[in-house]
Formats: C-alpha cells, structure tokens, sequence
C-alpha cells in the first residue's frame, strides 16, 4: 500500500506532461498561423502608395485617380471613314525653294546671311567684286558719254538746219548718229542689268553687286565664304519659304487605286506624337516605279510655325472616300504594351484590370480594336501609362 500511492503520482505526472506538450503544440500551430496573418500584412503594406493590386485590378483612391490624369471612355461601335496609311517623309515646297547663284563670276567680298536665317524677299545675301561687271559698268560709262556728244551734234544741227546754214543731209546724218548713240546706251544697260549690275550714274565704275534673295524664307544651305570665287554653276544659298512642306509617300499597288488628290489626310511624327497635322493630296504620279513597284504621291501641310523640319520621317493617314463597317476604337495612347501584348487598362470590380487586345488599323489618331474588349465596358483613355508604372512597381514589389 505504501508503494502505490508514489505509482499513482508517477502516472499523474506522465499525464501532466504529456497535456503540457499538447498545449505547447497547439500554440505553436497558432503561431504558425500569426505569422502568416504579419507576412500578409506586410506584404500589403509594402504595395505602391495610392495604389495597390488586388482581386478586381489595379486599384486607386479618387485623389490618386485624379492626379494620374485618368479618364475613362465607354466602348461604342462608331463608324470610320476608309482610310489609308502609308509613310512618308518632310521635303521643302519644292515650289518654294530658290537655289541662289551669281550671274556672273565674281569674289565673295562680304557675307551677310548665315545658315538658319529667316530672310525677306530682296535682302541683300551677299557681295560680289567681278571684272566683267566692272568692264561692263565702263562701257555702260562710254556709252553715256557718246549718246550725249551725239545729242548735242543732232540739237546743233537741228538749230542750223532751221536758218538753213547746212544742208538738209547734215541734219539726218547727225540723226542717225543720235539713234546708233541711244542703241548703243540701251544696249549697255541692258547688258549691265543681266550680269547683275544696276545702271546708276557714278564717276567710277563699280565692279561690286549684291546677291539678294529672291523668295522671303529661311536659308537652308550656304556655300558662301569670303574671298572664294562664286560663280553661276554653283548656287552659294538655298532659300526655302518652309510655311508650307510636302509629305512624300509611295503607294504600292493595292492603295493606289484608293488615294486622290484632292483627298484629306492626317500626319504624325514621332517629335510631336500626340499632335496631328491636316493637309491635302495633291499629287499622285501618272507612272509607277518599275522597281519598287511603287507611285510617289505627295501631301501638302501648312507649316506656319516651322515645326515640321524637312527630312523628319512621319506617317500619313490619307481618307479614300468611301466608308467602313462599324467597330470599337480607342484613343491610340491608349494602347501600350505589356510584356510585348498590345494592352488596355479596362474598369473593372472597383480598379483597372490590364487587358490584352488585337489591335486593327489607325484612323485619325484612334486604333480599332479587333478583340480583347467589348462594347459597354469603360477604357482607361487618357493616364494608361501611369497605371502602367504604378502596376509594374507593385510586381516588383510582390517578387520581393
């Protein structure tokens, strides 16, 4: 009896322990499960300010909404005019284009144009020293000499002839020499005026002349420098009136049927990518190329405030007339890509869910949308990038 009751207490505490242990395995398992809840939420409390991904998309605080620039727009099947787009390259206004050359030869004594400069019509580009003007402007001398001697003879003669001092024949001679005087005087003028000179009374004569520029524009190449020799083989400016330039495209076979002059069209360039530039077709060659098997055609855009600078590479949409089926568009920034898929961001269970699209053809400054979305949903239009940014920082977020 005495050795039972210390077997008793044995068994007690084997129980006792073993319960202890139970209860320190079922703490440990609720403390699996607390960590969890903390990973969970720092997790949440590293995504982006203002902006976190969940179930639903993207999502956004009004504030944060606003000050991102978005904007929603709700899909609608809309009709679009048919339309061809093809790329192009800036040229000059050929019709508006003066390659500048001197008349005759001569050393370039004085330049007072430079590249880049905005010129008027009749601004002086620069000056000339020739020879042959100088001979040119001392024959001109000599003829105005022997025109006057001829004048004074024929008024002499006139007055004699009157009183009858001198045969009638003395005064016809001395008229016929007045007129081979005032021929050759004209003749001289003339030839001054054409190698570039100006026929002005002077007690030397002048070998200089002043190149000036015959269109107002901006200079846009230049040759000119001092003490070379210009000459009128070489043009020494080029002035072009860049108010107006001309889109250059070629049309391959299966457009060219479908583009007229006359036809409206919208130009891009990558310099201004959210701006768009109207002009009009108004040329389109009668032959095609036989080995690229394309047609030139040219657009002319206005271009007052010089913007579009000749050789920029840009894209021309060009209307053909005829209308097109109905379909679902989007503003073209609206489209960018993720992970190389062209993507929309489209409102969805209270954020903005990225979607990826098959984009169609772009008509004036919106893409059509072949598949991806449908009509009645809510498109991010206008801030598509920002969400772009705050999605890829909250998965670079998650990957830590």
């Amino acid at each position: 009896m005495k050795n039972s009751k210390p077997h008793g207490s044995s068994t007690s505490l084997v129980l006792t322990t073993l319960a202890l242990a139970l209860a320190v395995a079922l703490s440990a398992c609720g403390g699996g499960e607390k960590s969890a809840e903390a990973k969970s939420a720092e997790k949440a409390a590293s995504a982006p300010e203002g902006g976190h991904k969940e179930e639903g998309g993207l999502k956004l605080s009004a504030e944060d909404a606003q000050r991102a620039g978005i904007k929603l727009e709700k899909l609608a099947e809309q009709g679009f005019a048919d339309t061809v787009t093809v790329t192009a390259t800036i040229r000059p206004n050929q019709d508006r284009v003066a390659r500048v050359a001197p008349r005759v030869e001569g050393r370039i004594v004085q330049v007072t144009a430079k590249l880049g400069d905005t010129v008027k019509a009749g601004q002086v580009l620069a000056v000339l020293d020739s020879v042959a003007l100088g001979e040119a402007q001392s024959a001109l001398e000599r003829a105005r000499s022997a025109q006057r001697v001829a004048q004074a003879d024929y008024a002499r003669a006139e007055s004699l002839a009157k009183d009858e001092i001198i045969p009638q024949r003395e005064l016809l001679r001395a008229k016929s020499s007045l007129e081979t005087a005032n021929a050759d005087l004209h003749a001289a003028e003339d030839k001054l005026r054409l190698l570039g000179g100006t026929a002005s009374h002077t007690e030397r004569a002048a070998s200089t002349f002043a190149l000036t520029a015959p269109l107002g524009g901006t200079v846009v190449q230049k040759k000119a420098t001092i003490g070379e020799l210009g000459s009128p083989a070489e043009p020494l400016f080029s002035v072009a009136d860049l108010s107006t330039v001309w889109i250059e495209a070629d049309l391959t076979e299966d457009k060219l049927a479908r583009v007229k002059v006359g036809a409206a069209a919208m130009v891009t360039v990558n310099a201004y990518p959210n701006e768009r530039f109207s002009g009009r077709v108004t040329y389109v060659a009668s032959m095609l190329d036989k080995d690229s098997r394309t047609t030139p055609a040219r657009i002319e855009v206005s271009n007052k405030d010089g913007r579009l600078k000749p050789e920029m590479f840009a894209s021309a949409t060009i209307e053909t007339g005829a209308a097109r089926a109905p379909a679902l568009s989007v503003p073209s920034a609206a489209i960018l890509l993720l992970q190389g898929q062209p993507t929309v961001f489209v409102a969805e269970g209270g954020g903005f869910e990225p979607r990826a699209i098959e984009p169609g053809d772009k008509v004036g400054g919106r893409t059509v949308i072949r598949a991806g979305v449908k009509a009645g949903e809510q498109v991010v239009a206008e801030g598509a990038y920002a969400l772009k940014a705050r999605l890829l920082k909250s998965q670079i977020g998650e990957g830590h």
